[in-house]
Formats: structure tokens, C-alpha cells, sequence
């Protein structure tokens, strides 16, 4: 993981293919409710969804901006509160997927933003961590 200036990169070499496994948890709703947060997540441009992210972070409005089917899903997350963006890239690898993703544009110069960048920096290690169980469990 790295994280620079508004911005937090992640990567996972998951042991599953792009298609059949990763694509799947990334936009189907049942199987992204196992690994983070409930809601109803659709790889569609201008799809609007909320993302349950339980009592300690609520409901969080979002919106996909970016969709490559099966390589790329991208949307604004948290709107009106963090105003960021979450961008998953899938690149084929050795029969799996190296996962990427960046979860840019943290508002530095607000107490909330710096917040939110220190503690997704590591959350999404644990988040990450999460997909592969499912992964492993659901294969």
C-alpha cells in the first residue's frame, strides 16, 4: 500500500481469474455485501447506489463514473461527506487477477479528509484481505 498526498494505492495478486471470480465480487451486490459493504452496485456509468457501511460510518451515497467491463470499475464515494473516488483496475496475471486500487481525491486541508486518509490507508488493506476469503470461499 502507498499512500500520496490525497490519494491511497492498494494491490492484491488474488488466485482467481478476472471473469469468473474478481469482476463478480467487485459489482455483484450479494457477494460485495460478504467482503465490505452492503448495496446495490452496478458496473453502469451514472449508476447512483448507497453503500451501507454500518454504525460507524453509515449510509454512503455513490456514484460510477468509469466502467471497462471486466478491468476497470470506478465511482464517486461518498458524496457530500468525502467526495472521493474508489478505482478498481483488473490486469490478468499467471492465471489470476492483480487487483489495484486507488482511492483518490481526500480533501487535505479538512480535519475529516486527513482523517479518512490515514484510516482507509489501513482499512483497505483489511478490506483487500476480506475479498480474498470470499474469494477462496465461493470458488
Amino acid at each position: 500500500m502507498t499512500t500520496e498526498n490525497d490519494t491511497i494505492t492498494c494491490e492484491k495478486f488474488l488466485p482467481h481469474p478476472p471473469r469468473a471470480a474478481v469482476w463478480k465480487a467487485l459489482t455483484e451486490p450479494e457477494l460485495h455485501a460478504r467482503w465490505w459493504a452492503a448495496g446495490d452496485v452496478k458496473p453502469v456509468v451514472g449508476h447512483r447506489f448507497t453503500f451501507d457501511m454500518g454504525n460507524n460510518f453509515g449510509h454512503q451515497p455513490c456514484e460510477v463514473t468509469e466502467v471497462d467491463d471486466e478491468r476497470l470499475l470506478a465511482y464517486r464515494f461518498a458524496e457530500g461527506v468525502l467526495d472521493t473516488t474508489i478505482t478498481w483496475t483488473l490486469h490478468p496475471e499467471d492465471g489470476g487477477t492483480r487487483l489495484v486500487l486507488t482511492h483518490a481525491g481526500f480533501d487535505l486541508d479538512s480535519r475529516m479528509g486527513r482523517q479518512a486518509l490515514a484510516g482507509m490507508g489501513n482499512g483497505w488493506l483489511h478490506v483487500l484481505d476480506n475479498l480474498a476469503q470470499t474469494l477462496a470461499a465461493t470458488a
